[in-house]
């Protein structure tokens, strides 16, 4: 486990569909026990957009908003990304990977409740993960409900759906991709800025920390 600062580490895992790759930010006075695991009231582990990285501004902001409350996050960089590609490969092998990453955070790292997510790609991967890898909630930023300009291409509205966890939607309220409606088990925040969500950054954190406790044991 390599270190890049003192609370922030990256783990190489070993997935069906090649090396992913983790980076592991600790709140502060959090450390990893003998046996390489921190215990964390919770944790988040997020994974990238379809053409993006993990140094995307609404995921720094969700990972520092989410430390500052005591959690860890895993910002999770598909095998594709790690590889050097810019496209990834269709929704199962991303699943696979995904699956693969959150039960090697489980076993190797991270000793808490999970709740997973991403941005875009990412959040669309970990709705319909959850009920596998045991989350106890998804985090969505900017999740594409529709392709711009193509009105007669499927809903992804069933991803969402189809969850069986609470979910956050945190939705810029100009996204071409449009915003999915609330729904009994699912909180949806507007959030001024397009798709990229870099227009209000610390709207987007104060969203996922009014809504981390509700589905965390934060005190």
């Amino acid at each position: 486990m390599p270190c890049v600062s003192p609370d922030v580490s990256v783990l190489d895992i070993d997935t069906p569909q090649g090396l992913a790759r983790a980076h592991l930010h600790l709140p502060a006075g959090a450390a990893p026990g003998a046996d390489g695991r921190v215990t964390v009231p919770g944790a988040l582990v997020l994974g990238h957009g379809a053409g993006g990285g993990v140094d995307a501004p609404d995921l720094r902001a969700v990972t520092a908003a989410a430390t500052a409350l005591g959690l860890a996050v895993a910002l999770v960089e598909q095998p594709y990304r790690v590889a050097g590609k810019r496209v990834g490969p269709r929704g199962p092998a991303l699943d696979e990977a995904w699956t693969a990453v959150v039960a090697d955070l489980r076993a190797r790292a991270l000793d808490a409740p999970l709740v997973t997510g991403g941005r875009s790609a990412g959040a669309r991967t970990a709705c319909r993960t959850a009920s596998a890898t045991g989350a106890v909630g998804a985090l969505c930023l900017a999740f594409p409900t529709r392709p711009p300009g193509r009105p007669d291409s499927p809903s992804r509205l069933p991803e969402l759906d189809g969850a069986g966890v609470p979910v956050l939607v945190v939705q810029g309220t100009t996204d071409p991709y449009g915003t999915p409606p609330p729904a009994p088990d699912r909180t949806v925040v507007p959030v001024a800025g397009d798709h990229g969500l870099k227009k209000d950054t610390p709207a987007v954190a104060a969203a996922v920390t009014a809504w981390l406790p509700t589905v965390l044991p934060l005190g």
